[in-house]
């Protein structure tokens, strides 16, 4: 978007634009996003804003080519590029290639439908890794097929995005059934819908579990959208809804080497009151101790939540096969595992985390290298 006219006041630069349309820029806001103000390698701030007017006083304002020179009272003169001033109008938020809408799902999606990717593929190209991601990101679950009968290939794809979070169950973690387990993942029970390790301070972001075995009778890996029936929930019982996002409770893991515990609410919404993040786990919920006042409904609206992890509607059920990986949002897809009988076959998944942080600085620097590819 090209200039038309800039207008000097005291304490706001006005520009027109070239389809007629008007931005005011507060001139605190223009001095402390002046390029001079910025390291020139590292592009962070080095402006201290306490060292400037509250107010700075713009004096003149002009255009040079693709450039608006401002000229203040007190004799800074700043450059500041035009697609700048385009790029971050005030109220107006900027462009984010990892800011990719959640594409919610129920049941009816059918198991049949997760999107699937080749491994060879992910590994070499970065065009697949991109489409991988993408569709990860969207709907929160894909699978991965036709990975080498190695227990680090899960970990190399995972590795394409970033490095791995380690939680203290390790960097990688064996889901088999084994003595003396830490984990009901480690045991042959059913388990029911959660997310993973809502204890922590910071959920892991993406979940990867790649299976080696699954030869037991028994063992289907159970899914669902946590943000469709978040959003369900606050159609149907807004009084519910707003309860899980305002009201944090504690959840607990402990073992002989661990204590970590952190309170959060089940809900969390982001900026734009959008879902964002499920915590939910009924198996290290702590003990709740909100008001006694509030209990009553409190406990009213997680059953709520629950009942719709037990529903039909909101699950899908598939049962992965030796070369096949699913990975998922963790802080949005809920998973479980019905129960399987060991004496009858083997079962082992090999996993691994990838933080959001991780994820998606990967999509926007894929984002960056395709800009370069077609620009050149």
């Amino acid at each position: 978007m090209t200039v038309t006219t800039l207008e000097a006041r005291h304490d706001t630069l006005v520009v027109t634009w070239a389809d007629g349309t008007t931005t005011p820029f507060p001139t605190i806001w223009l001095r402390d996003n002046c390029p001079s103000g910025l390291h020139p390698e590292t592009n962070e701030r080095l402006l201290d804003l306490l060292a400037i007017d509250e107010t700075p006083l713009l004096t003149t304002a002009t255009a040079d080519g693709e450039t608006a020179v401002l000229e203040y009272a007190d004799g800074h003169i700043s450059q500041m590029p035009v697609a700048l001033l385009n790029a971050h109008r005030p109220g107006q938020l900027s462009f984010d290639a990892g800011d990719i809408p959640a594409q919610l799902w129920c049941a009816d999606h059918g198991a049949a439908n997760i999107a699937r990717h080749a491994a060879s593929t992910i590994l070499v190209d970065d065009v697949a890794l991109n489409n991988w991601m993408q569709d990860t990101a969207k709907l929160g679950l894909t699978i991965v097929d036709h990975l080498q009968d190695r227990t680090n290939a899960g970990v190399e794809i995972a590795e394409r995005i970033g490095f791995l979070r380690a939680t203290n169950f390790g960097t990688t973690f064996e889901v088999i059934n084994k003595p003396d387990p830490n984990n009901l993942a480690y045991t042959s029970v059913a388990l029911p819908l959660h997310t993973d390790l809502p204890n922590q301070e910071v959920p892991p972001g993406y979940q990867f579990l790649h299976c080696l075995a699954n030869e037991a009778e028994g063992g289907g890996s159970l899914f669902a959208d946590g943000f469709a029936m978040a959003e369900d929930l606050r159609d149907e019982d807004p009084d519910a809804f707003k309860l899980l996002c305002e009201v944090a409770i504690p959840f607990r893991f402990h073992d002989a080497h661990a204590d970590i515990r952190v309170r959060r609410p089940v809900i969390t919404l982001g900026h734009k009151g959008e879902v964002i993040e499920i915590r939910y786990n009924a198996h290290l919920a702590g003990i709740f101790d909100m008001p006694a006042d509030i209990m009553p409904a409190y406990y009213r609206a997680y059953r709520a939540y629950m009942a719709k992890t037990r529903d039909p509607k909101y699950r899908l059920t598939l049962k992965l096969k030796a070369g096949e990986m699913v990975v998922f949002d963790n802080r949005r897809v809920l998973h479980g595992r019905d129960s399987f009988d060991p004496s009858t076959g083997f079962r082992h998944l090999h996993g691994c985390y990838v933080d959001r942080g991780e994820f998606f600085s990967r999509l926007r620097l894929l984002a960056r290298a395709t800009k370069v590819i077609v620009a050149a």
